[in-house]
């Protein structure tokens, strides 16, 4: 006599199927039952109110908002010049002399302007008080006609 060719882990592979195969079924049989086919548009659609939240109320029109077309700015705003005081006082925070080059730190924005050794009067050494002029270089605002105070 032949043993079975069935065996146990062919058996739980086979049940494991089926189950499979009943639960999509069942599962399709559900979508078909509850399905949000044939809806109507109206039934679909969702509103936003004037708070944000999602309802599914029209907006109420006499709430609504006219708003001119030709009061809405289109491209660029002009940026008017802002006379300041063209020569601006600083601190040396950091200068390599060996690579010639450092940074200032301006006392009145606290930002910290590159400065190259070709734009000095006079040799520089940190923490000294320096006035300086700026003009926009390639990677930003470079100081330039640096004098020690």
């Amino acid at each position: 006599m032949g043993r079975s060719t069935e065996t146990f882990s062919k058996k739980e592979k086979e049940k494991a199927r089926l189950k499979k195969a009943k639960e999509k079924k069942e599962k399709a049989e559900d979508r078909k039952a509850n399905g949000s086919k044939g809806k109507s548009l109206e039934d679909m659609m969702a509103y936003i109110d004037e708070h944000g939240n999602i309802t599914s109320t029209p907006p109420d029109p006499s709430k609504k908002i006219r708003i001119n077309a030709a009061d809405i700015p289109t491209g660029v705003a002009k940026q008017e010049d802002i006379p300041y005081d063209t020569v601006r006082n600083g601190v040396v925070t950091f200068f390599n002399e060996a690579k010639g080059y450092g940074f200032i730190k301006d006392q009145q924005t606290q930002e910290s302007i590159f400065v190259h050794i070709n734009a000095l009067t006079e040799p520089l050494k940190e923490n000294n008080l320096v006035t300086f002029e700026t003009e926009q270089g390639k990677k930003g605002l470079s100081a330039i006609n640096v004098k020690k105070k």
